[in-house]
């Protein structure tokens, strides 16, 4: 199949209950990742990596953030007269409308799937990050003659963002032949993580039916209720490094996760680079008594403390004598000198004081909203 004849399609707002804390001001597509990402960078550079050329993101609320960063698209070479990145905001004839779900938000958004001259749409949410080979999703697809096919992996299921779509049983060439929803039995669960691909007209034929009958569940009244009617594969990306941000706690595990070698080679490999807006800063000072463990820190960064298996974003400053540890501090947050921070996740513009103390548990870590002041 080739990538050009694919219409990609990313959710920018779903799941964002999860993440409460950092996504009251943002998209869940906004919130920052691994010292230097948003979380949209993950599906768009999938995408783009696997050459398709036009991308549609859907979007609710909140979505200045989101728009500062992908901006015309230029990062992921989708600043282009033809095709590129379209931002798509909630839009009723006098009215601004929040898309209630998905069958919503593709039905508002149907005129631009009528308008692509793409055959085939691949739909993809933010929560989850991943480096994917999106051809050899395209390949397994036609091979099969599948109608959709959807993204798995064998892991444990993810709590705090409903309706996981679970494969029961899956035979031998890959076909789903039993589903259910958040099925959860302490074991390792092969679920969807909600990247799907179908022809264009059979999606825009199955969330026009839908909304006709008032049905809002997408995994429910599409993807389960064509169960016999159509062939659903099942894609299995186990293999690749998958994080799945469903709660702040997924958030902090996954992040810390990637200060393991092993893990960030799994998803950042050369072969399937995520691309982000860079922002041109020098390069990061460090004072004669700083000691670095551990940790990832960008560039922009003053560092006159203690870092210890942290993550440090671009412009943070830590002051002489802090102690920082198991810690994600995120861009502009400022700590102040003899202050010691364990576990915590501080968003953009946090401020501490001097001397300050403030300590969660690796299992409970303490976060801070964009802005807070101690």
């Amino acid at each position: 199949m080739n990538a050009n004849k694919v219409l990609g399609m990313i959710f920018a707002n779903i799941h964002e209950e999860a993440l409460d804390s950092l996504t009251a001001m943002r998209t869940m597509g906004s919130v920052p990742f691994c010292s230097r990402y948003r979380l949209i960078d993950f599906p768009l550079s999938n995408m783009v990596n696997s050459g398709i050329t036009k991308i549609g993101v859907i979007t609710n609320a909140n979505f200045q953030s989101l728009m500062d960063h992908v901006g015309t698209g230029k990062p992921w070479d989708l600043s282009r007269k033809n095709d590129g990145l379209f931002i798509l905001p909630p839009f009723n004839v006098g009215s601004a409308a929040i898309w209630g779900n998905r069958i919503d938000a593709f039905y508002g958004n149907k005129g631009f799937l009528e308008e692509s001259n793409q055959t085939y749409v691949v739909m993809s949410d933010c929560n989850n990050v991943l480096s994917l080979d999106y051809q050899a999703l395209f390949d397994a697809h036609e091979a099969t003659g599948a109608d959709i096919t959807i993204v798995g992996v064998k892991a444990p299921m993810p709590e705090g963002i409903g309706s996981v779509l679970c494969f029961d049983s899956v035979d031998k060439d890959g076909k789903i032949t039993e589903m259910s929803l958040d099925r959860n039995d302490g074991r390792d669960i092969y679920h969807s993580v909600n990247i799907i691909l179908m022809k264009k007209y059979l999606l825009e034929s199955l969330i026009t039916t839908a909304h006709s009958k008032n049905e809002i569940s997408f995994q429910r009244n599409i993807i389960m209720a064509n169960a016999k009617n159509l062939k659903i594969y099942a894609y299995d990306a186990t293999d690749s490094f998958v994080g799945t941000l469903s709660s702040i706690q997924a958030y902090y595990d996954v992040s810390m996760s990637l200060l393991e070698k092993k893990n960030r080679r799994k998803l950042f490999s050369a072969d399937h680079q995520i691309y982000t807006k860079e922002r041109d800063d020098m390069p990061s000072i460090y004072g004669n008594e700083s000691r670095l463990t551990n940790s990832l820190a960008a560039d922009g960064c003053i560092i006159e403390g203690t870092v210890e298996n942290s993550i440090i974003f671009k412009g943070v400053k830590i002051g002489k004598g802090a102690v920082i540890r198991n810690s994600i501090l995120m861009q502009d947050t400022v700590i102040g000198e003899n202050s010691k921070l364990n576990c915590v996740i501080a968003d953009k513009d946090v401020n501490i004081k001097s001397g300050v103390e403030l300590s969660g548990a690796p299992t409970f870590p303490v976060s801070l909203s964009k802005g807070t002041r101690i």
